[in-house]
């Protein structure tokens, strides 16, 4: 198997094209790690190093496999020591992403949209890994309007949540999370509240709930991962 490209190594949004490799049936698979607490770690695909020390948070791009059921396996790095294990079937023509936690489940395989939004739309696939984050009601605030005059795209998101791909307007947002059930006001204290980020017409995104360790201690933020960006956004 081809080694993963590692695109993002901290927390944060990962922009621009993934463009996928290899003929047109063969599986896309790209690893995530989502676990604060684990250390390093290098995947393997049944006996094969895929990626080489992936630190929380990183992104690796699409890397193509062939079809087939594999076990997929996360090592510490430099190590034999199993993390995390389990088997997973991979589909032609099918881009897939492995999010290696430290909660169970320990890894957790989610298929990806490889096709576009309909026409005048986005896609946002919501996932909670924050096992410290209590529940919270996410939104998608445009410029120029208030948080107070917003509604929450999906509520009562936590840990184990997959809200599936959200359909929402083509535009520039800013995502705010607020505990769950707030009545969102200029004086709401958000638990998360990101930068603008302008979204490509038709283009598809999944946002992942982290818990962030900091001094202070662990911190709602969010990784965000292109699964589908059209050609003209290239």
């Amino acid at each position: 198997a081809a080694s993963l490209a590692v695109l993002a190594a901290v927390p944060g949004v990962l922009t621009g094209c993934q463009g996928l490799i290899g003929n047109a049936s063969s599986s896309q698979v790209r690893i995530i790690d989502v676990s604060p607490d684990a250390p390093n770690l290098d995947i393997y695909q049944s006996h094969e190093a895929i990626a080489y020390s992936l630190g929380f948070g990183t992104i690796t791009s699409y890397v193509p496999v062939t079809p087939g059921t594999y076990n997929i396996a996360a090592r510490s790095t430099g190590t034999a020591q199993v993390v995390s294990a389990a088997g997973e079937t991979f589909l032609p023509s099918t881009q897939y992403t492995v999010l290696i936690g430290n909660t169970d489940p320990q890894q957790l395989t989610l298929k990806d949209q490889n096709q576009p939004a309909p026409s005048g739309q986005i896609a946002l696939r919501f996932i909670g890994e924050a096992p410290r984050t209590g529940a919270v009601d996410i939104y998608l605030v445009p410029p120029r309007q208030t948080l107070a005059d917003a509604r929450p795209v999906v509520t009562n998101v936590s840990l184990g949540t997959n809200t599936g791909y959200l359909k929402a307007p083509t535009g520039t947002y800013i995502i705010v999370m607020l505990p769950a059930g707030t009545i969102p006001s200029g004086t709401a204290a958000a638990n998360y509240a990101g930068t603008q980020v302008s979204y490509a017409d038709g283009s598809a995104r999944t946002v992942i709930l982290i818990d962030q360790r900091q001094v202070s201690g662990y911190h709602l933020q969010v990784i965000t991962a292109d699964d589908y960006d059209p050609p003209s956004a290239s």
